[in-house]
């Protein structure tokens, strides 16, 4: 028989624990028995205040009406409380968990804790900080163990680095500039089902997101941050978290893997887990200058955008893109590129008219510098792609269409997501198109996560298809040997969808340059108003 647990736990309660702990009467009153409270972020508060109120929990004079279990200290004022960082009971009821370990209650909930912050590059370190010595050393106390999964909870008091990554922003925390990377290493060894972290003041209650590559790796259970605010904050922030949770150990394989239908990819990478000093410099690594090229847009912008002249670039050189192995239509500083197509520049990325397109606003969205597919991408040139995504979807809804979003990593060597529109009323059918189409081809189309991304899926170099439509549907077929090279575009020109399919070759599209030039102009004239790069 399974053991569901009922746990409370706080944000940083700063020395209110009279109304700290009358609130939880009430909700033990309402909603209870709960059988234990955890608190991240600073439990202990500032001035005679605070300290009068502490001393009647110590003297015995108030008791916690619930087993309470503390974090450490975070600043060095609160470092005397903790008795020289030792863990054990530090007045009736509340109990400090000490620097690092695992906590596991007589049910078999297993909480894993790391008390303080990560020590700053280049400072001595002192009792509130943790470094990744300490991180490696809990990691691996319990990931040496075979049957590990993962724990129950993960306590922390400051943020993993980038955790808001893939999902809405957290209110006034810039974690992915100042949050943990040694916290974001143990979430990602960890796999916790629920993460709670404190210090910053402010409700957070992030999407699921999966511990595992979707079809590259086994399935295993998501994972639920939650940013807790501080106790009595004048916003009516929320501060105390209340769920229910069975142990991990007696939970069926089958029922721990089930994934919410908002779940989203892991928000942390390489570059996330990695330490402050040993990150390296992905910025401006392209082969062609952003500042040198002259584009007809220019005139447009408050501020002129970069230029482009033919050279060697001028940025810094860390990891740079690899070269292509011959001439390279798409890459913006080649000499093969046809310009008089590009019809919008951003920093990484560039929109371009697509060359016998299927329709006159059929386009493509390409990086400038010499990526091969969406997987080799650096995130600064995602986050762009997304942008532009987003502006075309704006400009075809003006127009009462949809469109459908595609890439074929095969055959090619430079990055080409292709943007085609269709009619609005055509948004229902498409995904159902593509699936009919795949099978006459017999090929395993899948559907994958709406929030999932591909490099979570297949791994770089690996030749895939893939497909994204205005429903939030992501369809995915991995390559193995032959494939259709134009099957993106067989499918949009069949009879149940543009209806086109004489256009299927784009060689047998192909119009005159000056026609294009003129297409592209009337393109660009009516993708100003949507267009991210001149706002």
């Amino acid at each position: 028989m399974q053991t569901t647990m009922k746990v409370l736990v706080s944000g940083d309660v700063e020395g209110k624990l009279d109304q700290l702990y009358t609130r939880v009467k009430k909700i033990q009153k309402k909603a209870g028995p709960f059988e234990m409270l955890f608190c991240v972020g600073n439990f202990f508060g500032h001035g005679a205040k605070a300290q009068t109120e502490w001393m009647k929990y110590v003297d015995g004079k108030e008791k916690a009406p619930i087993p309470t279990y503390i974090l450490g200290s975070n600043m060095q004022e609160h470092d005397t409380v903790f008795k020289d960082n030792n863990d054990g009971e530090l007045a009736h009821n509340i109990t400090f968990l000490g620097k690092k370990g695992v906590f596991s209650s007589t049910s078999g909930l297993q909480v894993a804790y790391v008390s303080g912050k990560e020590q700053p590059s280049g400072l001595d370190k002192k009792h509130y900080h943790f470094n990744d010595d300490d991180i490696t050393s809990l990691i691996e106390s319990l990931t040496s163990n075979s049957a590990f999964k993962g724990v129950d909870v993960l306590l922390t008091s400051a943020w993993p680095k980038g955790v808001s990554q893939h999902a809405s922003p957290a209110e006034g925390v810039d974690d992915k500039n100042k949050g943990s990377s040694l916290l974001a290493k143990l979430a990602v060894s960890l796999k916790p089902r629920y993460h709670f972290a404190g210090l910053h003041q402010t409700y957070y209650e992030r999407l699921p997101y999966r511990n595992h590559r979707v079809l590259a790796e086994a399935a295993t259970h998501v994972t639920r941050f939650i940013g807790l605010a501080n106790v009595g904050n004048e916003d009516k922030k929320k501060y105390l978290y209340a769920f229910n949770i069975i142990p991990i150990h007696e939970i069926s394989n089958d029922e721990l893997v089930k994934q919410p239908e908002d779940v989203t990819e892991s928000p942390f990478t390489q570059k996330d887990v990695q330490s402050e000093q040993t990150q390296p410099d992905m910025s401006n690594q392209y082969f062609f200058d952003p500042k040198s090229f002259e584009r007809r847009q220019s005139q447009d912008r408050g501020k002129k955008r970069q230029h482009y002249q033919d050279g060697s670039p001028q940025a810094r050189k860390q990891r740079p893109p690899p070269k292509p192995t011959g001439p390279c239509w798409f890459c913006l500083g080649s000499p093969q590129v046809e310009k008089h197509l590009v019809v919008s520049v951003g920093t990484h990325t560039y929109l371009a008219l697509a060359k016998g397109g299927l329709l006159n606003d059929h386009v493509l969205i390409l990086p400038i510098g010499h990526y091969q597919s969406t997987v080799d991408l650096p995130q600064e040139a995602i986050d762009e792609i997304q942008e532009y995504k987003t502006s075309l979807r704006q400009m075809y809804k003006s127009e009462d269409k949809c469109c459908v979003i595609f890439e074929r990593n095969f055959r090619s060597q430079h990055l080409q997501l292709q943007v085609v529109p269709l009619p609005e009323d055509k948004v229902d059918v498409v995904s159902e198109v593509f699936q009919e189409c795949s099978q006459q081809q017999k090929l395993e189309l899948n559907e994958i996560p709406k929030h999932s991304d591909l490099k979570q899926i297949i791994s770089t170099g690996s030749p895939f298809f893939y497909v994204e439509l205005d429903s939030g549907q992501k369809l995915f077929h991995r390559i193995k040997k032959g494939f259709p090279l134009q099957f993106g575009r067989e499918v949009l020109a069949c009879p149940e969808l543009l209806n086109m399919p004489d256009r299927v070759d784009w060689k047998a599209c192909a119009v005159s340059k000056d026609t294009e030039s003129t297409m592209a102009a009337d393109f660009r004239k009516k993708f100003k108003e949507f267009d991210f790069t001149l706002k």
